[in-house]
């Protein structure tokens, strides 16, 4: 039956199938130091799952740089100084191992985040991680077999009839890995669009509005990220940038407001 006060208030009677409304939700907020334990905690999880993929780097390293040099085209590797060899060793194994790491990484984020968060917010957040370290695995998987085996070939033929390229192992690889990781972070850009629009952040009218801007800091992005000053290598991650952008715009539209 519905109450008097309901029927002075002027509220409407619930319906016999009708579901009950959620709870309201409230926060507990925390204070600058528990912030800091909180990002502490985190941090320790993100470099514990580093540490642990770095000694899985540490086996697979030497397989990655023979797999660099054969799809590269390079036929050799060059280590200048003594300390070279090894030093450039332990980097793939880093870089391996930042990259087996990542998904927990993207999750000790989340889980930094989610506090601030509803339910709901949080369930959607949740889903969207595993689509997050599959863009990220395409990403890396694209760069490795597509982007920059033809920048190294590019870069190697260069001016063939006046140099001879004779690159350096550390300098091979610190360009390998820094375009594999940073590419596998840029896929992960139509997801992170996606989460934003489904959490009322953005939105497909307003990322559509700033697309000047947008192209604006790719291609500064893509000056960062390419070890080379060359407009080719730029090019080669700014046109997948771009098209990864239009593609979280397209999501956008799809993402209705939690």
């Amino acid at each position: 039956m519905v109450s008097l006060l309901d029927r002075v208030r002027g509220q409407p009677a619930p319906q016999p199938n009708e579901p009950e409304p959620e709870p309201e939700e409230f926060y507990k907020e925390m204070t600058l130091q528990e912030h800091l334990e909180e990002l502490r905690t985190r941090l320790i999880y993100a470099l514990l799952a580093v540490a642990v993929g770095f000694v899985i780097g540490l086996a697979l390293a030497f397989p990655t740089m023979r797999l660099i040099i054969r799809m590269s085209g390079i036929e050799r590797l060059y280590a200048i100084t003594p300390t070279e060899s090894f030093i450039t060793y332990t980097k793939v194994a880093l870089y391996l191992g930042i990259g087996f790491a990542m998904p927990m990484i993207v999750y000790q984020l989340v889980r930094f985040l989610a506090p601030g968060l509803t339910r709901k917010e949080k369930r959607y957040l949740y889903r969207a991680l595993p689509f997050v370290s599959i863009m990220f695995v395409a990403g890396v998987a694209f760069a490795f077999f597509v982007l920059v085996p033809r920048a190294l070939s590019f870069l190697s033929h260069f001016g063939g009839s006046v140099f001879e390229a004779q690159f350096r192992a550390e300098e091979v690889v610190s360009f390998y890995m820094t375009l594999l990781l940073w590419v596998g972070v840029v896929f992960e850009l139509p997801v992170v669009i996606f989460i934003l629009a489904k959490l009322g952040i953005v939105s497909a009218k307003r990322l559509a509005s700033l697309r000047k801007f947008a192209i604006l800091i790719i291609a500064v992005a893509a000056a960062l990220i390419t070890p080379t000053p060359d407009p080719f290598n730029m090019f080669l991650v700014a046109a997948p940038m771009y098209l990864l952008y239009e593609l979280g715009v397209l999501l956008a539209r799809f993402a209705r407001p939690v």
